[in-house]
């Protein structure tokens, strides 16, 4: 029945007028930008490998895969339709001609038309709930529809799977139809919505990632934000938007930033135009969030003019004219920060105090630092500071928490390193014609040289490797977590393409992967990682994440060690933390959750498909839930036995709390990609779920990993004696 009226579909779509505009055109810097990538590609690249039929081959497929990831649009005739392009895109992306993307864009703009369309129609048709349908979620790996009609049953299936996802959570038929419509014109609007420049944007990433993963095309939007994250601050309001209906939402406001301090611009407001000082304002509705962002940002000490729907009018018609005063804002939540945790004595292990810095980047103003501002933004900085407070607060040991940690700044990895050791050699370099080159912490002063263990997961990744391999080989500090780190053994240079261009208006940058990096004990942590002294569970370990998942990623190889120092902070004990360790971890309750969480996760990965049929949902989903609320009675019940910590900032410091642990880190896959739909104005936070219940009853925050962590580093405590250096011959680590 369902395939007839596929069918049926598929005709109207076919003799139907697609409502689509004027086709994109490539923007005049096009030319100019395509042409000189390429040419730094082939001369600059670590590889320096030409772009061949090989190489472009991959091209086209990475740019078909990045608009259409999970294979829900495209059709195999539309892939056939473009090898077509093969035989001449070399020498058309040589010569700058990126036609052959804003043609492949006109195509999958149709495709995304004609699914709307199909899921529009599927909505309006009754639909049941009571077989043995399943649908594969990721499709990722999944062949392209062979035809139209197999779309058409691929869209039935997701529209399907939406309607049960809202049933599942009480929503009413009209309203989760109501819902499943917004969406799906969502979905509509965010490709309308691209301009040329972002089409640019897609199909040059495209090429980049043809070479490796980690080369990428930055347009004018994307290198601001690039620097923003680096810096940690920016000029604007500080306000953090969301779009919404086709309105730019405040989400949150930034404390301390303009918008924060002037008490009138409130979450929940909705944004309808911006002006520019006494000019007259732009109606940003329905406008690209990316673009008011850019409407609102602006020089310190300018105004910016915002025209709002108030949250909390009675009458939707209310608008308010706000006028802010644009200033530096400091992006505190993004920098290091620390606590103090008091460990009671326990199972005849003594009380201690522990301290733990969490680094969720290496970050610098290297502007401020050129400039000579002694008051520059920086990572090593901010870290030395904490410790020096956590030093006074006379802790016993430290933490170092990488687990959110995607790298950042090499001369940082560094420097911070160097706050750990004496002078000596931290990672080796070897560029594209194999010439090595060490790099060192000049410094002989040490910030801390304490006990030390640092914190991993598979998100760590590039500097924070850099870090933990560091103090791995010195024999510095005890590495713990997942099985292994990221293995993103690669280094990237930001080279601006305006020193080329300079008659072309903001033409971007390319991040150009030009090096490797290894360890001072010879290996690379290109795809393997680093390997943890002590491993602990982790769900990660059961996805594919890291180096190795990805493609086009360089291989592992090796070089010569670099001499360098032993501090021997282990002595000869790392048997007894393991075994120490097992013996806690078999034992608590944390750690029985997760791992059959993590068997949970494997069965799912291994069947790689959901149930359509609603009783087994609910059968599923009451499991899940009698399962949540099992341990959350458990968890209030072991409540009394939270472990004390003390806030600790780069500024100040708090009072002190009671907390099972800090929250798990909600890390993301470095190959996540933002939605079109959620863009901040001023930077890249997101709301934090509340972990409220239906009743309101808060589920006390977890993290048994860091839990774990500071058990081991007591332990490390005890047995181990203070860390002295001696030096070690330039032999391969064991690791």
């Amino acid at each position: 029945m369902w395939m007839k009226h596929a069918a049926g579909l598929v005709v109207w779509l076919l003799v139907a007028t697609v409502s689509l505009g004027a086709a994109l055109q490539p923007p005049p810097e096009s030319s100019a930008v395509t042409s000189l990538a390429v040419k730094l590609f082939e001369h600059a690249h670590y590889s320096h490998h030409k772009l061949d039929a090989e190489s472009v081959s991959r091209f086209l497929i990475r740019y078909v895969e990045a608009l259409d990831y999970n294979r829900l649009f495209f059709l195999q005739i539309d892939l056939k339709e473009f090898d077509n392009y093969l035989p001449t895109l070399p020498d058309r992306t040589r010569a700058g001609d990126v036609q052959p993307g804003f043609d492949i864009f006109a195509r999958y703009q149709q495709r995304i038309e004609q699914a709307v369309a199909i899921a529009k129609e599927c909505l309006k048709q009754p639909m049941t709930f009571d077989g043995n349908e399943t649908i594969l979620i990721d499709r990722s790996k999944a062949p392209w529809p062979a035809n139209e009609a197999e779309r058409a049953k691929l869209w039935r299936e997701r529209v399907k799977y939406d309607l049960l996802q809202e049933s599942l959570n009480k929503t009413k038929p009209d309203e989760a139809i109501r819902v499943l419509t917004r969406r799906y014109d969502r979905l509509l609007r965010s490709v309308r919505e691209m301009d040329a420049g972002d089409v640019l944007e897609v199909y040059l990433n495209s090429l980049c990632h043809a070479y490796d993963p980690h080369s990428d095309y930055l347009g004018a939007s994307q290198l601001k934000d690039f620097e923003i994250g680096m810096r940690l601050s920016l000029f604007g309001i500080g306000a953090v938007l969301r779009s919404e209906d086709g309105y730019a939402k405040i989400v949150s406001l930034v404390p301390g930033g303009p918008a924060d301090l002037d008490k009138r611009l409130k979450p929940d407001d909705r944004i309808v135009a911006v002006g520019e000082g006494d000019q007259p304002p732009v109606d940003v509705v329905d406008m690209k969030l990316t673009k008011v962002v850019e409407h609102i940002r602006g020089a310190k000490g300018t105004k910016v003019k915002l025209t709002v729907m108030p949250a909390n009018a009675a009458d939707s018609s209310v608008r308010k004219v706000i006028t802010i005063v644009r200033d530096e804002v400091k992006l505190t939540e993004q920098q290091a920060k620390a606590k103090v945790f008091e460990l009671p004595a326990a199972n005849g292990a003594p009380a201690k105090r522990l301290g733990v810095i969490e680094l969720p980047s290496f970050y610098a103003d290297t502007e401020k630092m050129r400039n000579g501002d002694n008051n520059f933004t920086s990572s090593t900085r901010h870290v030395a500071i904490l410790i020096e407070k956590l030093k006074a607060q006379k802790v016993d040991g430290i933490v170092l928490d990488l687990r959110r940690n995607g790298g950042g700044l090499l001369d940082e990895a560094i420097a911070l390193a160097g706050l750990f050791i004496k002078e000596g050699p931290i990672v080796q370099i070897k560029d594209p014609r194999n010439r090595i080159q060490v790099l060192r912490d000049e410094d002989p002063s040490v910030t801390y040289d304490g006990p030390l263990l640092v914190l991993v997961s598979h998100i760590s990744a590039s500097a924070s490797e850099i870090l933990a391999a560091a103090m791995q080989d010195y024999g510095r500090a005890l590495v713990v977590g997942d099985s292994k780190t990221f293995g993103k053994g690669t280094v990237q240079t930001m080279l601006s393409l305006s020193a080329w261009l300079q008659d072309v208006p903001n033409p971007g940058a390319l991040k150009l992967t030009t090096q490797k990096f290894y360890r001072v004990a010879g290996g690379s942590t290109q795809n393997r990682g680093v390997i943890p002294d002590i491993i602990m569970p982790s769900s990660y370990d059961v996805r594919e994440i890291g180096e190795s998942s990805l493609n086009n990623a360089m291989p592992y190889d090796e070089v010569q060690p670099a001499p360098h120092q032993n501090y021997g902070s282990l002595n000869g004990k790392l048997t007894e933390l393991r075994q120490r360790s097992m013996i806690r971890a078999a034992t608590d309750p944390e750690f029985t959750y997760l791992n059959e969480d993590i068997a949970r996760v494997k069965q799912q990965l291994k069947v790689g498909t959901v149930s359509l049929n609603q009783a087994k949902r609910l059968e599923e989903k009451k499991a899940t839930t009698d399962r949540d609320a099992a341990r959350k009675k458990e968890r209030h019940a072991r409540a009394a036995s939270a472990l004390k910590f003390t806030e600790i900032t780069v500024g100040a410091t708090t009072n002190a709390v009671a907390s099972a642990s800090m929250p798990r880190a909600a890390a993301t896959a470095a190959a996540t990609k933002p939605t079109a739909s959620s863009k901040p104005a001023d930077h890249d936070t997101t709301p934090d779920a509340d972990g409220d219940d239906e009743n309101g009853v808060k589920e006390p925050p977890t993290d048994p990993l860091l839990n774990e962590s500071l058990s081991i580093l007591r332990d490390l405590v005890v047995l181990a004696p203070p860390p002295s250096g001696t030096a070690v011959a330039a032999t391969p680590s064991p690791r």
